[in-house]
């Protein structure tokens, strides 16, 4: 089966890839199919955003779609940045850096021991039948009060992630995909895509 990932991104979809190709699933690009479906974010929800990227670009092309929505939410900020991580702050002018720094500045005077966040991913797939399978995947830890570490991207080297002792920018793309909450979100996907087998097979 084929799946076009709602994303102009090559190395989610090789991460989409990796965890899916077991199952005989191809994951593409819907730049590969020459789409470039623009969709009005304008769910409340990580799930609402996810569900309308993915049946955008499943109408698009006629094919199975899926979409993952993200972003990191913050306790003491009341869940902020959430769906809107990406644009944090409102200001077009910010890039990945700049919303880090302005997160940081937030959260000043939040001390230590209630620092606490996570990343959440959702993820949709919907079928050109109508059916949809939704997933979500989430990883705790804290915010830090500087930057650490080169690797990642986004918020990655302000979160502290307890069981491994660093923040996601200072270890490696294998050791964050092993336990982010994308790769949660897809384990569950995954599973579900299973389960969805074994009852067609039945």
């Amino acid at each position: 089966m084929k799946i076009v990932l709602a994303s102009k991104n090559p190395h989610k979809m090789i991460e989409f890839q990796q965890i899916l190709a077991p199952l005989g699933i191809e994951v593409i690009l819907e730049s590969q199919l020459g789409i470039d479906v623009d969709v009005e974010e304008t769910g409340t929800t990580f799930e609402e955003n996810s569900f309308l990227k993915a049946e955008a670009v499943m109408k698009a092309t006629g094919l199975p779609a899926m979409a993952d929505d993200s972003g990191i939410a913050v306790d003491a900020l009341n869940g902020e940045p959430g769906i809107y991580s990406a644009r944090y702050g409102g200001d077009p002018n910010l890039d990945d850096w700049g919303r880090l720094l302005l997160l940081l500045k937030n959260m000043e005077d939040v001390p230590d021991g209630k620092r606490q966040g996570k990343f959440v991913s959702a993820i949709t797939l919907v079928y050109p039948d109508g059916r949809t399978i939704q997933v979500r995947g989430e990883v705790a830890g804290e915010i830090t009060r500087e930057a650490r570490g080169p690797g990642g991207f986004g918020y990655d080297p302000i979160f502290y992630y307890p069981p491994m002792g660093r923040t996601f920018g200072e270890v490696s793309a294998e050791e964050k995909n092993s336990v982010s909450h994308r790769a949660n979100a897809l384990k569950l996907l995954y599973e579900k895509l299973c389960e969805e087998r074994e009852y067609a097979d039945k």
